[in-house]
């Protein structure tokens, strides 16, 4: 079924536009529409909706309580809350931002974004139909451990220290909250509503333009960089097909649902499977749209680990898979 986006897409970009369906450019118009709608509609949604629910608990004891856990517990709750809600890489931002508003720590929170791009339920029930169960708790149990790996390595360098300066100090104000048995008062609708007002105008401020860039880059390799390129390519089960796998879809924007049936064709046309995997994973999780959203929040110093830490994982797993169904 398609959604609401698309058919909003398809009409503007081949109706009102009278762009012809099978062209390069009309499939880059249709991506950047779509996309462009989605993202908007996600981040306006999510961030309201993560101010009125900041509003109305009481952050500083989610956070006390996760403190007092075994960290283990924090990095796998928040790995598992990414794989259990259906955000994109770059509408998990607001997510991002209302975690470390809280002051929850930083591994669990950077779990979570590694994680929620990857892994959604729709994405599960498509895999599962289209690749079967093996694939499906393969790709699910890769795409857990990375989340909670890469949270265990965030938090150990700090990298709190990486955010942009108006995210670190409402990380550190959390904390010095918490610190001092400092309780919120409790708002009224009004003024939780107020707040996430506020909060959802300022966020936008900083980032509407370069969902406009990363998704206009996105569109244009998407229309114009064939599938088939990748398929006679990247088809062979040489060393560096796998990190050649990673690399081309940095350039590239989808999410895991969309990325999908890519993963079955490709798979389909004799891509191997450890590839195939590094490959979309590489498309949904690490993107130009993401580092650009991204930037907003975390230095490049920042983003350069996780770019490093997110390539690493892929090429291992794409490794480590091939050389199994090659025994």
């Amino acid at each position: 079924m398609l959604s609401v986006f698309t058919m909003l897409a398809d009409w503007l970009a081949y109706s009102l536009f009278g762009l012809d369906p099978d062209s390069k450019l009309g499939g880059s118009v249709q991506f950047f529409i779509e996309d462009t709608v989605k993202i908007f509609a996600l981040l306006i949604v999510m961030i309201y909706g993560i101010a009125l629910v900041r509003a109305s608990l009481n952050v500083e004891r989610v956070r006390d309580y996760l403190a007092q856990k075994n960290k283990l517990f924090g990095y796998v709750m928040g790995s598992a809350l990414g794989a259990m809600t259906p955000f994109c890489s770059c509408s998990s931002i607001p997510v991002f931002l209302g975690f470390t508003s809280a002051g929850i720590p930083i591994g669990i929170t950077m779990a979570f974004l590694l994680t929620s791009p990857l892994i959604n339920e729709v994405a599960v029930l498509l895999l599962l139909s289209l690749v079967g169960w093996e694939i499906t708790l393969i790709y699910v149990s890769t795409g857990v451990l990375i989340g909670i790996s890469g949270g265990v390595l965030l938090d150990l360098m700090r990298a709190e220290r990486f955010l942009q300066p108006f995210a670190l100090e409402a990380y550190r104000s959390a904390g010095a909250r918490a610190d001092a048995g400092e309780v919120r008062p409790k708002l009224s609708f009004s003024e939780r509503h107020d707040f996430a007002k506020v909060e959802l105008r300022d966020i936008l401020s900083r980032v509407w333009k370069w969902v406009f860039i990363g998704v206009g880059l996105g569109a244009a390799l998407h229309g114009f960089v064939p599938e088939s390129w990748f398929e006679e390519n990247l088809g062979s089960h040489q060393w560096w097909s796998v990190p050649a796998a990673v690399l081309a879809g940095i350039p590239l924007y989808s999410n895991a649902t969309g990325v999908i049936p890519v993963m079955e064709s490709l798979i389909g046309k004799g891509l191997p499977l450890g590839t195939t995997l590094a490959f979309c994973m590489s498309t949904v999780a690490v993107s130009f749209p993401e580092f650009i959203l991204l930037k907003q929040v975390m230095t490049w110093r920042l983003i350069a680990i996780i770019i490093a830490l997110m390539l690493a994982s892929f090429t291992l797993v794409g490794w480590s898979i091939n050389a199994f169904y090659t025994l």
